[in-house]
């Protein structure tokens, strides 16, 4: 697909040159799909590198990547006309943080997917309803003022949240791997390309396949960073590049990607109207049937979900650590069990007190990850032997975690006293009350 964007007309885009402003946008070619694709990868493994190997913590991952929208926004907003470092640059940021703020609904608020998709979907169509009523054109040839482009970029974060919450609900119906996964979106986006080649209204194939873009990259980047071999049920099995690794394969795809594209000015719609005939005035005969053809195909794919989500597979996680999944039902430990895992984290807080008196703080750090990391594996079966107990330990790990910054809002660690008095408290805890 190269140049789904709007209804055009040769008048639509004329009226686009001729104009004083410049627009804001690339032209939608082939570099367009790759880039984008590209980035949406991106999207996935750096938010889960940054969140999950360095142990940022979701919610201090998605206050960072905020405030840094925010800033590439500003810088975006800025530029008199389209630029490939700034855009793309934003694309990057805005695909993070678009993914953020759907796992904050699911892995902090407990949202259901199918939820989250509900209500991204109604205010994307909310967003496009507005901008219609307010420019009446939704196209992106024509983003040369300030409100289209706010609109354009307030579609653009619904569209990866929206992308984000559909994809992972699709993984929860169907269970399938990330290799398995990637040929959906692939063959849903070949459809949407061959109804927009037969007439189908460009607006409408863009978005559809912009929103598809997103679970294709991000089941590609988990296809890529998965483990060769699962280490339990259930654990998606890819490449086993890593996130960090896949990250940076990306980022420098992209990067050389725009560097090719600020230097040959391909996409830049000026450029590009020169050396390109005039766009052919859609035929509303072959749009009306092309709708048709976007309806038959929404039923095959709920019908392709139904069948999938049927079919025999894994259930829950029993690692925990799904985004997609429960955590499966533990047995009880044993007594013996019980009193070597209290015994583990009487000695994990110990050594944590001892590195925080001795100024280590960055492996004080690392000593409260792996308990925590720990606690979360072992919770089922804890919970299970006495719940009060282990409600009651979980409340003071929790403290402890904030003193340290991790999975908890606050983004400056607590002074090393303060760590110690709290670390003090929970190994107290775990010596004076017994599941």
């Amino acid at each position: 697909m190269t140049t789904p964007t709007t209804p055009t007309t040769s008048a639509t885009r004329q009226g686009a040159a001729g104009s004083s402003a410049l627009n804001k946008v690339p032209e939608v070619t082939v570099w367009f799909w790759i880039i984008k694709i590209l980035c949406t990868t991106v999207g996935e493994s750096f938010a889960d590198y940054i969140n999950t190997t360095l142990g940022f913590g979701l919610t201090n991952t998605m206050l960072l990547f905020t405030a840094i929208f925010a800033v590439v926004l500003t810088i975006q907003f800025r530029t008199r006309r389209y630029s490939p470092f700034p855009y793309w640059l934003t694309v990057v940021v805005v695909s993070v943080t678009g993914t953020l703020y759907t796992d904050m609904l699911t892995d902090q608020q407990n949202v259901p997917l199918r939820l989250s998709t509900t209500v991204f979907s109604v205010l994307l169509a909310l967003v496009f309803g507005v901008w219609w009523l307010r420019e009446r054109t939704l196209s992106i040839h024509s983003i040369t003022t300030f409100p289209r482009e706010a609109f354009y970029w307030l579609t653009v974060l619904v569209t990866f949240a929206l992308g984000t919450a559909t994809g992972d609900w699709t993984l929860e119906l169907t269970n399938w791997t990330p290799a398995k996964s990637v040929l959906l979106p692939l063959g849903l986006i070949a459809a949407v390309t061959g109804l927009w080649k037969s007439g189908a209204n460009p607006v409408l194939s863009f978005w559809i396949a912009y929103i598809l873009t997103r679970p294709l990259g991000a089941n590609i980047g988990d296809w890529l960073a998965s483990p060769k071999t699962a280490t339990s049920p259930g654990e998606p099995v890819g490449l086993g590049l890593g996130t960090f690794a896949t990250s940076l394969i990306f980022l420098s795809a992209i990067l050389a990607t725009v560097i090719y594209l600020a230097l040959s000015r391909s996409d830049v719609a000026e450029t590009y109207e020169l050396t390109h005939e005039a766009p052919v005035t859609t035929n509303p005969r072959k749009e009306r049937i092309a709708l048709g053809g976007f309806g038959t195909l929404a039923v095959a794919t709920v019908a392709l979900l139904v069948w999938a989500h049927h079919q025999p597979h894994v259930t829950c996680d029993p690692t925990g650590q799904s985004e997609t999944l429960p955590a499966c039902q533990k047995a009880a430990m044993t007594a013996g069990q019980t009193a070597a895992a209290v015994a583990k984290y009487e000695k994990l807080s110990q050594t944590a007190i001892t590195q925080d008196k001795a100024g280590s703080a960055a492996a004080s750090r690392a000593t409260v990850q792996k308990m925590r990391d720990d606690w979360d594996a072992d919770a089922t079966s804890l919970q299970a032997v006495n719940k009060a107990t282990w409600t009651l330990l979980d409340n003071q790990m929790d403290e402890v975690l904030k003193t340290y910054a991790i999975d908890h809002g606050n983004i400056k660690p607590a002074p090393a006293a303060e760590q110690e008095k709290q670390l003090k408290v929970l190994l107290g805890d775990f010596t004076g009350h017994h599941f």
